[in-house]
């Protein structure tokens, strides 16, 4: 449906602009920022919002089964590793290249993986067969989008470069993008294997708009852990533990890692809003959905903030039809989804 879709959008606007503010902390290393954002994204606002949409969220957990608890958190452990890699890799590449890049390949396993896993893919796919040329098309536009990218770092130097992403390393960022874009397709996993505590909480009286909110708390949770630890180790190796605490602008920084966090979240909220309207037959589109429009923002976000500056005209046109790709695909899925 269309209103699912608009969710997806939603979903892709957060995810393509969140990190914008962290850009903007200013005297913290990388790691004290992440992890604050963090604290925001994966625990006080998961937390907060399943609090507020629902009913009976204590007495929920104990009408779910050791599985069905573990295998959401267990998959949100390998998603963190996804989702620290993919802090680093716009540390790296900026917001256009490397959100390309890593979410091509999250695309390709979180959309195809689970439904093949469970036996439902090819039912799914002649079920809905306008669904077919949107995947592809939503490939292609990822790809040639990737290759925009590729054009630039031939283009720029390093300098210039720089101007627009601080820290630019090709190498390691496409090495970090990779595993990113991999181990990100975990999120849609632990959602699959959330689904029984998302059947309680629709028997429970949970509106269906909202039944996975208490499988992201699963999810974000294990991502968290990963992430902590991960920060954490890097506090003691850099001796950043001052800039919770001394290293000034102190509330500004912790407000802009606050405000990333919280637009993070969003991100997984309207994704799981918008599957609910696709239905689980059609939730892997969702994933694809999700990836498409995270794609089209931080591009857009990317030309807003010069990262595309000194390229030429060429490698922006090849931007613009990647982009214009994504677009057409985002026209079949609404096709296949109607009714």
């Amino acid at each position: 449906m269309i209103v699912g879709i608009v969710l997806h959008a939603l979903g892709g606007f957060a995810a393509g602009s969140f990190y914008i503010p962290i850009a903007r902390i200013k005297n913290w290393k990388w790691e004290s920022g992440w992890i604050i954002s963090g604290v925001f994204a994966w625990l006080i606002t998961p937390w907060l919002v399943a609090f507020l949409t629902v009913p009976d969220l204590g007495g929920l957990w104990g009408n779910v089964s050791w599985g069905g608890l573990f295998w959401p958190f267990f998959f949100g452990i390998l998603w963190g590793i996804g989702g620290l890699t993919f802090g680093l890799t716009m540390r790296y590449l900026g917001i256009s290249l490397g959100m390309a890049i890593a979410l091509g390949f999250s695309a390709l396993f979180g959309t195809l993986i689970p439904p093949l896993y469970e036996g439902r893919l090819l039912a799914s796919l002649a079920e809905k067969p306008l669904v077919i040329p949107g995947v592809l098309l939503c490939f292609i536009g990822i790809v040639i989008a990737g290759l925009a990218g590729a054009r630039k770092e031939k283009e720029l130097s390093k300098e210039q470069k720089q101007a627009s992403v601080k820290e630019a390393n090709f190498p390691l960022g496409i090495l970090v993008a990779t595993v990113s874009g991999i181990m990100s397709a975990c999120f849609a996993f632990g959602l699959a294997a959330g689904t029984e505590v998302a059947d309680v909480a629709l028997a429970q009286g949970t509106p269906t708009l909202w039944q996975s909110n208490p499988v992201l708390i699963l999810v974000m949770l294990g991502g968290f852990v990963t992430n902590f630890l991960w920060c954490l180790g890097l506090n003691i190796k850099n001796r950043s533990f001052q800039d919770y605490t001394k290293v000034q602008p102190l509330t500004k920084n912790y407000l802009l890692a606050g405000t990333a966090g919280i637009v993070w979240y969003h991100q997984f909220m309207f994704y799981g809003m918008g599957s609910s309207f696709l239905g689980r037959d059609l939730d892997f589109v969702g994933w694809t959905l999700h990836m498409a429009f995270i794609i089209m923002f931080s591009n857009f976000w990317g030309l807003y903030f010069k990262e595309w500056k000194g390229v030429s005209k060429q490698t922006k046109r090849t931007l613009y039809l990647g982009l214009a790709t994504i677009l057409t695909a985002m026209l079949f899925f609404g096709l296949a989804t109607r009714g």
